[in-house]
């Protein structure tokens, strides 16, 4: 398992490839015309805003669980990974920098939205709910309690906002505008079959996923690929199934603990956010090492 040894990676600097682009969590380089490298750092974000404070080891834990989705779920849908070595792209000085933190991935066109899938009535989704009934126009039954299961489970997609903006929920019929009818349909029909599999597995280890995220790219062929992360704490909701109960937002293995924490706290959610006081920083760590290790050993 990966261990959470100080300091932590805040950004890479690697000379020997470009960089593409420093995202939320990820930096990304170019190795050549088919390949990129990506490093997953140990920064956090939360509300669409990088937080001042990383948490370390974060980045091994996210590639060590998204390698375990990536291969566990490869039969579903083909991922972006090529399975070569990232220490074997970049300078040995360098190599520091990826170990046991990078993916060599194939170089896919990413589609403009985020592929939500919900299963539990939390976060957004239950505020939504709240005020409208619904998620994302979805009509769901009235009166039911925060956490509780989705009679189905239900495909929200959102816009994919740049760093330090806000990503905003769209309706099918917005996505449908945006990747056509039938690439959609796709989109929707494998993020319902990557969640219901990865949360059927999932609850036999101990955790309910509430809802996830998925993000997908497809080749010059047009064929549809996995692609970012999957199924991490970043991207997930975690809940612990002997903790589950209705009526309260569960407690989580997922950075839900820190946004708790910064709804508490006097911000706008709106750069720069407020540093992380150490007890925050290292119970996030050990929930994110807690998932790791009951997903996968």
């Amino acid at each position: 398992m990966p261990a959470m040894t100080p300091p932590a990676l805040q950004e890479t600097h690697l000379a020997s490839l470009p960089l593409l682009h420093r995202g939320k969590v990820r930096d990304l380089y170019g190795v050549d015309a088919q390949r990129l490298l990506i490093v997953q750092t140990d920064r956090l974000s939360a509300f669409d805003v990088i937080l001042p404070t990383p948490v370390p080891g974060k980045g091994e834990v996210l590639t060590a669980l998204s390698t375990f989705w990536f291969h566990r779920l490869a039969h579903v849908i083909p991922n972006h990974l090529t399975g070569d070595d990232p220490e074997s792209v970049v300078a040995p000085a360098e190599r520091s920098q990826v170990r046991g933190r990078a993916f060599v991935v194939r170089r896919l066109k990413p589609l403009p939205i985020e592929a939500i899938v919900r299963g539990y009535l939390a976060g957004s989704g239950w505020k939504d709910y709240q005020r409208t009934g619904a998620i994302g126009g979805i009509a769901l039954p009235p009166g039911l309690p925060e956490a509780a299961q989705l009679p189905a489970v239900i495909f929200t997609p959102s816009t994919k906002a740049p760093k330090g903006a806000h990503d905003e929920n769209i309706t099918y019929a917005q996505a449908e505008t945006l990747l056509g009818a039938a690439r959609a349909a796709e989109v929707r029909a494998a993020s319902v079959r990557l969640y219901t599999e990865a949360a059927a597995f999932a609850r036999g280890r101990g955790i309910i996923i509430a809802d996830t995220k998925f993000e997908f790219g497809t080749d010059a062929a047009g064929r549809l690929y996995l692609i970012d992360e999957a199924l991490t704490p970043d991207s997930s909701r975690f809940w612990p199934a002997g903790q589950y109960r209705t009526g309260i937002s569960p407690p989580s293995f997922d950075k839900q603990f820190v946004r708790d924490w910064l709804e508490a706290q006097r911000w706008n959610k709106q750069p720069p956010a407020p540093a992380l006081p150490d007890e925050v920083l290292a119970r996030t760590g050990e929930k994110y090492r807690e998932a790791l290790r009951l997903l996968t050993q």
